[in-house]
């Protein structure tokens, strides 16, 4: 189906000066289709879910254009410079481990940070 963000006049201009958003983070955090809900993930369903979450971003033009990081092979620069600019949470997260979402970590794991 089309994509729906809804009305974004609704919500007009957050910061129409431009002194306090700095950024925005969105996570998405739902099953997909055909996958159970991440606790009772395979590690090869994690592998499918990136692989189709990665080529899908990879299509995004315009504002939403931007990068699709694994985690899986990361460099340890690339990954304490995003967490220093708080787009990735460290690791170790007790309500995650609770969950039994971090089966498998990093494995089928990514960030995706637009170029805007």
């Amino acid at each position: 189906p089309a994509s729906d963000f809804g009305d974004a006049s609704v919500f007009g201009n957050l910061d129409p000066t431009g002194e306090f958003v700095v950024s925005t983070r969105v996570r998405c955090g739902r099953s997909m289709e055909g996958y159970p809900f991440n606790p009772c993930l395979t590690e090869a369903q994690y592998k499918e879910m990136e692989a189709k979450v990665s080529a899908t971003l990879s299509g995004l033009d315009g504002e939403l254009k931007g990068k699709f990081y694994p985690l899986t092979g990361m460099e340890k620069a690339v990954q304490q410079q995003l967490i220093d600019d708080h787009f990735l949470f460290k690791e170790g997260d007790r309500f995650l481990q609770a969950a039994n979402a971090c089966r498998y970590w990093p494995s089928g794991r990514g960030i995706y940070h637009n170029d805007h």
